[in-house]
Protein backbone atom coordinates (compact mmCIF):
# COMPACT_ATOMS: atom_id res chain seq x y z
CA UNK A 1 0.00 0.00 0.00
CA UNK A 2 1.06 3.38 -0.89
CA UNK A 3 1.59 6.06 1.75
CA UNK A 4 0.33 9.23 1.13
CA UNK A 5 4.09 10.82 0.73
CA UNK A 6 4.05 8.43 -2.31
CA UNK A 7 0.62 8.90 -3.66
CA UNK A 8 2.02 12.95 -3.46
CA UNK A 9 4.71 12.66 -5.11
CA UNK A 10 3.85 9.84 -8.03
CA UNK A 11 0.65 12.92 -8.79
CA UNK A 12 3.42 15.41 -8.97
CA UNK A 13 5.76 13.35 -11.42
CA UNK A 14 2.81 12.13 -13.38
CA UNK A 15 1.57 15.43 -13.15
CA UNK A 16 -1.66 14.30 -12.43
CA UNK A 17 -1.71 11.24 -14.15
CA UNK A 18 -0.88 12.43 -17.27
CA UNK A 19 2.41 10.04 -17.63
CA UNK A 20 -0.04 6.67 -17.67
CA UNK A 21 -1.08 8.13 -20.99
CA UNK A 22 -1.33 4.74 -23.00
CA UNK A 23 0.80 6.52 -25.89
CA UNK A 24 2.83 9.28 -26.30
CA UNK A 25 2.98 9.99 -22.74
CA UNK A 26 5.54 12.74 -23.29
CA UNK A 27 3.24 14.60 -25.66
CA UNK A 28 0.42 14.20 -22.60
CA UNK A 29 2.70 15.60 -20.20
CA UNK A 30 3.73 18.53 -22.50
CA UNK A 31 0.14 19.18 -22.64
CA UNK A 32 0.03 19.71 -18.56
CA UNK A 33 2.35 22.35 -19.46
CA UNK A 34 0.46 24.22 -22.28
CA UNK A 35 -2.69 24.34 -19.39
CA UNK A 36 0.05 26.19 -16.97
CA UNK A 37 0.94 28.86 -19.49
CA UNK A 38 -2.59 29.44 -20.38
CA UNK A 39 -3.82 29.42 -17.05
CA UNK A 40 -0.56 31.85 -16.27
CA UNK A 41 -1.53 33.67 -19.55
CA UNK A 42 -4.80 34.40 -18.73
CA UNK A 43 -4.94 35.28 -14.82
CA UNK A 44 -1.81 36.99 -14.89
CA UNK A 45 -0.54 38.42 -18.17
CA UNK A 46 1.25 41.12 -17.16
CA UNK A 47 3.30 39.07 -14.67
CA UNK A 48 3.99 36.26 -17.14
CA UNK A 49 7.44 35.64 -17.28
CA UNK A 50 7.90 36.40 -13.89
CA UNK A 51 5.56 33.43 -12.63
CA UNK A 52 6.72 31.15 -15.36
CA UNK A 53 10.69 31.52 -14.31
CA UNK A 54 9.35 30.70 -10.95
CA UNK A 55 7.75 27.90 -11.23
CA UNK A 56 10.12 26.53 -14.05
CA UNK A 57 13.00 27.01 -11.18
CA UNK A 58 10.89 25.39 -7.98
CA UNK A 59 9.24 22.45 -10.44
CA UNK A 60 12.75 21.79 -11.71
CA UNK A 61 14.45 21.47 -8.66
CA UNK A 62 11.29 19.64 -6.82
CA UNK A 63 11.83 17.22 -9.99
CA UNK A 64 15.67 16.56 -9.45
CA UNK A 65 14.86 16.04 -5.96
CA UNK A 66 12.20 12.97 -6.66
CA UNK A 67 13.78 11.80 -9.39
CA UNK A 68 15.81 8.72 -8.10
CA UNK A 69 12.24 7.73 -6.59
CA UNK A 70 10.63 7.38 -9.55
CA UNK A 71 13.71 5.31 -11.29
CA UNK A 72 13.24 3.41 -7.88
CA UNK A 73 9.03 3.35 -8.15
CA UNK A 74 8.70 2.60 -12.10
CA UNK A 75 12.22 0.38 -12.77
CA UNK A 76 14.42 2.21 -14.96
CA UNK A 77 16.06 5.24 -15.45
CA UNK A 78 14.13 8.59 -16.96
CA UNK A 79 10.54 6.03 -16.65
CA UNK A 80 8.38 7.54 -19.20
CA UNK A 81 5.59 7.99 -16.65
CA UNK A 82 7.94 10.82 -15.35
CA UNK A 83 6.42 13.60 -17.52
CA UNK A 84 7.07 16.54 -15.09
CA UNK A 85 10.40 17.12 -16.97
CA UNK A 86 7.80 17.94 -20.26
CA UNK A 87 5.75 20.50 -18.47
CA UNK A 88 8.78 22.81 -17.42
CA UNK A 89 10.84 21.92 -20.20
CA UNK A 90 7.67 23.26 -22.05
CA UNK A 91 7.09 26.24 -20.02
CA UNK A 92 10.85 27.18 -20.58
CA UNK A 93 9.99 27.36 -24.06
CA UNK A 94 6.89 29.17 -23.84
CA UNK A 95 8.24 31.93 -21.75
CA UNK A 96 7.99 35.58 -22.97
CA UNK A 97 8.25 39.15 -21.43
CA UNK A 98 3.93 39.28 -21.04
CA UNK A 99 1.68 36.89 -21.96
CA UNK A 100 2.27 35.80 -25.84
CA UNK A 101 -0.84 34.45 -27.02
CA UNK A 102 -1.88 31.31 -28.19
CA UNK A 103 -0.21 31.00 -31.47
CA UNK A 104 3.24 31.23 -29.49
CA UNK A 105 2.10 28.74 -27.24
CA UNK A 106 1.23 26.44 -29.76
CA UNK A 107 4.46 26.72 -31.65
CA UNK A 108 5.89 26.36 -28.69
CA UNK A 109 4.03 23.29 -28.00
CA UNK A 110 5.47 21.94 -31.24
CA UNK A 111 9.16 23.30 -31.40
CA UNK A 112 9.59 21.82 -27.90
CA UNK A 113 8.24 18.58 -28.77
CA UNK A 114 10.86 18.34 -31.81
CA UNK A 115 14.32 19.27 -29.54
CA UNK A 116 12.62 16.74 -27.07
CA UNK A 117 12.56 14.31 -29.62
CA UNK A 118 15.73 15.13 -31.35
CA UNK A 119 17.54 16.44 -28.15
CA UNK A 120 20.30 18.78 -29.85
CA UNK A 121 23.32 18.92 -27.97
CA UNK A 122 23.90 19.31 -25.23
CA UNK A 123 20.48 17.69 -24.42
CA UNK A 124 21.52 14.18 -25.07
CA UNK A 125 24.57 14.36 -23.10
CA UNK A 126 22.90 15.95 -20.31
CA UNK A 127 20.33 12.77 -19.64
CA UNK A 128 23.38 10.70 -18.37
CA UNK A 129 23.81 13.60 -15.55
CA UNK A 130 22.59 11.16 -12.41
CA UNK A 131 19.23 10.53 -10.66
CA UNK A 132 16.27 13.44 -11.63
CA UNK A 133 18.68 15.75 -12.83
CA UNK A 134 19.35 13.55 -16.14
CA UNK A 135 15.29 13.38 -16.37
CA UNK A 136 14.86 17.09 -15.69
CA UNK A 137 18.13 18.60 -16.95
CA UNK A 138 17.86 17.46 -20.96
CA UNK A 139 14.13 19.03 -21.11
CA UNK A 140 15.27 22.11 -19.77
CA UNK A 141 17.66 22.72 -22.95
CA UNK A 142 15.39 21.37 -25.22
CA UNK A 143 13.05 23.99 -23.82
CA UNK A 144 15.80 26.32 -24.30
CA UNK A 145 16.14 25.74 -27.69
CA UNK A 146 12.67 25.46 -28.64
CA UNK A 147 12.64 29.57 -26.92
CA UNK A 148 15.32 30.17 -29.40
CA UNK A 149 13.56 29.13 -32.30
CA UNK A 150 10.69 30.78 -31.41
CA UNK A 151 12.95 34.18 -30.88
CA UNK A 152 13.99 33.66 -34.52
CA UNK A 153 10.73 32.88 -35.99
CA UNK A 154 9.27 36.13 -34.26
CA UNK A 155 12.58 37.85 -35.42
CA UNK A 156 12.33 37.31 -39.40
CA UNK A 157 8.45 36.49 -39.11
CA UNK A 158 6.75 38.87 -36.58
CA UNK A 159 3.29 38.48 -38.72
CA UNK A 160 3.28 34.41 -38.08
CA UNK A 161 3.40 35.07 -34.28
CA UNK A 162 1.91 38.90 -33.81
CA UNK A 163 4.30 41.02 -32.31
Amino acid sequence: MKSFSDRLVEMYVTWFGLGYAPVASGTFGTLGGVAIAALVGWFWPQQYLPILVVLCLVMSLLGALVGRWAERRYGRKDPGQFVLDEVVGYLVAACWMGFPGWTHLIYAFFLFRLTDIVKPWPARRLEKLPGGWGIVVDDLVAGAYALAILMGIRAVFPQLLGS
